[in-house]
This record gives structure tokens, sequence and C-alpha cells, in this order.
């Protein structure tokens, strides 16, 4: 049947599209009910571009220095003291119970949604290539590991109930009828009664099947209850390694944004070895002579980039341009003043007349320390030391230079040699320099040639007690080097109350 007459015409909403077009979104804010977090959802509220970068630093202090621990080899005890006083220091993160009635304060929130955006915005920074997502993914599940381990009994049940893992509880009956076979794939089991058992896809476990850690049956792993960890670990680093590939095919449409992209390079690079800033505590020695008649003697507590510059300084009585920069700098950095600088510098240069030093060096020396030029420098500052990261990507050494990181462009043959020199000879530690310089692990390399040098000093501290949180963790700054090894070679003579590191 056709009808006749005219449709009737509906009515039309009228749409004003410039106020949609740029009306602002609004989004649910996280609660944060739990500690822990697999990081599944996207933060969506807004931060400063200050709170950006910062919160960024602060984690990835965190993963450099849990990376750091497991390149030294360091035991998952050893591990976790060493990074429990930086994680109260930089990435704060409470239990519910640390809260008044134990309920979720704004304290709280604030350390969780510092936690969830710095996850993120590293997530960002290091999905751009395989080697990158590979490394994040590793360090933050070990992360996750340290936290999920020293989480308490009842806020790690919550928060596993609010995964939704689906996980199946093994019946009673079943469990009796599978009793052989349960205890036999169940190393240290020795009554079924004893331990409970869920069972799960058996490609969800594939850890436990590849150690024959539990049995299998019909495409089930029947997984024991204390194995829970390996569980929740998997599932963590399984769901952080796709978003981290997704991340990567959405980080092109980021490049339009020329306030964040920056911030996201400098993050990803520094992830070789953290950057750090430098302050003008550093400079800062309890009784330390620092003058230019001093610092032949001051040179043994030179990090071996300083000391090869102060050696091919001493025995050519010249340095080229880019070596007198990054002398002078960390010269100024262990705080040697200007005018002694200046004495240092024409004493070195002895094939020269004081009117070809005034001419060709004085003015650049006086840039550095901020005493001439524009700009920046009129500030009186002059120009940071450089850190080791600035040392190892920038202005690398070419013929007759002596800058730059001996770890890096000496070639391992000289690497052996100038240790050698330089009083450094246990075969163990020279191997581990080899391997660690190998594997591009450069400030790992470092950091083992300071520990072994320093090596009684380091366990006085630690049995006495004696520097506070962070202050004997990985050295990213030659300056920091300088100071912490003044500090420690000379304890005895230093008042404890003077002898304590500032954090760079």
């Amino acid at each position: 049947m056709i009808r006749s007459g005219a449709r009737p015409e509906l009515k039309k909403k009228r749409v004003d599209h410039k106020k949609t077009q740029f009306a602002k979104a609004t989004y649910k804010e996280n609660d944060y009910p739990h500690r822990l977090s697999l990081y599944d959802i996207p933060p969506t509220a807004e931060i400063s571009l200050e709170e950006f970068e910062t919160w960024a630093i602060d984690r990835l202090r965190i993963l450099a220095e849990i990376e750091s621990c497991s390149f030294r080899n360091r035991s998952p005890q050893e591990t976790v003291a060493h990074l429990e006083p930086l994680l109260k220091k930089h990435m704060p993160l409470s239990n519910n119970s640390a809260a008044a009635g134990g309920q979720v304060d704004q304290r709280l929130r604030d350390e969780r949604k510092k936690d969830h955006y710095s996850h993120w915005i590293l997530r960002l920074a290091f999905c751009r290539t395989e080697d990158l997502r590979r490394r994040f993914a590793r360090v933050e599940t070990m992360l996750f590991r340290m936290r999920f381990q020293q989480d308490e009994g009842r806020e790690k049940k919550a928060f596993i109930d609010s995964l939704n893992l689906h996980w199946e509880v093994v019946a009673e009956d079943e469990k009796l009828e599978l009793s052989e076979h349960l205890l036999a794939s169940t190393p240290g089991l020795r009554r079924i009664d004893d331990e409970s058992f869920f069972k799960v896809d058996w490609t969800r476990v594939p850890e436990l099947v590849e150690h024959r850690g539990v049995y299998l049956r019909k495409g089930k792993a029947y997984v024991p209850m204390r194995d829970q960890t390996s569980m929740i670990m998997t599932e963590f680093t399984r769901n952080l390694e796709k978003a981290l590939e997704l991340s990567s095919r959405a980080l092109p449409r980021m490049d339009e944004d020329d306030r964040l992209t920056p911030i996201l390079d400098h993050l990803s690079k520094n992830f070789a070895t953290p950057d750090a800033g430098f302050h003008d505590s550093e400079s800062s020695l309890p009784g330390a002579p620092i003058n230019a008649a001093n610092v032949d003697n001051l040179s043994q507590h030179f990090p071996l980039c300083m000391k090869n510059l102060h050696t091919t300084l001493r025995k050519n009585n010249h340095l080229k341009h880019f070596g007198r920069l990054q002398y002078t700098l960390f010269l100024k950095g262990i705080g040697l003043s200007l005018e002694d600088c200046l004495v240092f510098w024409r004493q070195a240069f002895k094939n020269i007349t004081d009117d070809t030093f005034n001419k060709e060096y004085r003015y650049n020396v006086r840039h550095v320390y901020g005493d001439v030029g524009g700009d920046a420098n009129r500030r009186g500052r002059g120009y940071s030391p450089y850190s080791c990261q600035k040392i190892l990507t920038e202005h690398p050494p070419g013929t007759g230079e002596a800058h730059g990181c001996p770890y890096r462009h000496f070639n391992i043959d000289n690497l052996t040699s100038m240790l050698q020199a330089t009083g450094v000879y246990d075969r163990d530690v020279l191997k581990g320099v080899k391997e660690d310089v190998e594997k591009m692990r450069f400030h790992i390399a470092c950091n083992r040639v300071f520990e072994w040098a320093h090596k009684t000093e380091i366990k006085k501290v630690k049995d006495e007690n004696i520097w506070g949180p962070g202050e004997l963790d990985t050295i990213v700054h030659p300056n920091t080097y300088f100071k912490r090894s003044y500090l420690l070679k000379n304890l005895n003579s230093i008042p404890k109350q003077d002898v304590k590191m500032e954090d760079t």
C-alpha cells in the first residue's frame, strides 16, 4: 500500500558550530583508589609544562637507578635498599593506610597523580624505537614488581580484584582429583591443602610454563596462588608492550606541537645517560684549598675525562678550543674563582707571551664565568659545567683534541692503558669496564671505577650512616664525581656535619 501526501518535515535543532568547535573538553578526573596501577587509562586533566617536565625527570631518575643497579648485578634486596630513599624523595607513593581513616586523601591523590602522569609522559618519550620500548618496559616492570611485593596484603588483594583478570579459582573437588599432578608440578609443595590454585589459559603464563612450574591440562595452566606475582608481572609487561607499540604509531601526530616535542626528545636522549643539572652548592667543599696552585693536587679526585684534559694540558702546555671550554667549566664548577682560573691558564700556556694570552684566551675565560658578554652572561653567572650526557653527545673530539669521554671516545686498549696509568689495576674491574663500554654503558663504567677506587670509604659511609638518602646514587656529572671523591678521601679530616653531598 502506497501512502499519498507530503511527508511531514522534521524540526531541525539549531547548532552553533563555533561554540562546539572551541568548547573546552571535559573529562572525569581519576580517583586513584589503589596505590598500584597498570596505567591502562590515559590521564586527561590539565597540568603545566613545568609539571610535565619535572614529573618526567623525577621518574627518569628512578628508572635510571633501577637500570644501573641491574647493570651492576645488585641483588633484589640491595636494589630495594638503594632505591627506597630515592623513591621517597622523588616519587613517593603511599599506601591507603598512611591516610587518616584509611581513606584516600589529597596527599595520596597528588602522589598517585604524579606517578600516573609521569609514566604516560615517559611512555611518549620512549615509544620511538624498539630499543627504547624494550628498555622502558623492562625497568617499568622492575619498578612495578618492587612496589607490588612491598604492598600490604589487604591492599594488594583489593588491587588484584579490581583488575578483573578472570582467574578461575580451582574448586576443592577438582584440586583433590588432580592433587598428584599438582604436587608433582609445584616445587616445594608437600600437602595439597597448603596451597590454593587458579587456572588460566597457558599462554598467559609463559614464564611459568618455560620453567615447568605449573600443571597443564586441556589448554589450561593450574597456577599456585604463591605465583600470583608472576601472573601480575606478565600481565603488566604484556599490556605495556602493546600500549608502547600503539603510542609509537600515534606519535607522529604530536610532531606539530612545538611545546612538547623538544621535551620528549630531551627525555629520550637522556635515557642513555641521565642528565644532571648543576647547582652552585656543588662547588662548596669544606676546607678545600681550591686555587690555581692546588689544581695539580686536586686532580687526583678528577674523573677520567678531566684527568685526560689535565694530563694533556701539562704535557703539551696547550688545549684546543673545546678542551679548554670543557675543562674551564669543570674548574669553575669545583669552585675555582675567575682570578685563579686566569692565573691557572696563563701559567699552563708556557709557550706564549702575556700579550698573546690576553688577546686570544683571556676573554674566553671571562666569558665562561659571566664576567663579560651579553644576554644570560650579563647576569654574572656564565655557563654551567657540562654533564656526562652533554660530554657524551656534543662535540665529539677530532684529531689532536682531548675533550669528550674516554670511555666512549678511546679504543679499549688506550682506555685500559689510561686506567692502569691512573692506578686501576684490578682485572675484574677492567673486565667489567670493557663489557660496559661494549654495551655503550659509559656512565656505568665510570661509576664502576669510582666504586673500586673508593670502596673502603664507601663502606665506612654506609656502615656509619654518615650520608643521607640518595647521596651515593649513580654519578652522572663530572663535578659530582670530584666532590664525592674529595669528601670520601677526606672523611677523617672533615667534621661529620660537613661531609654531605648536595642534590644534583
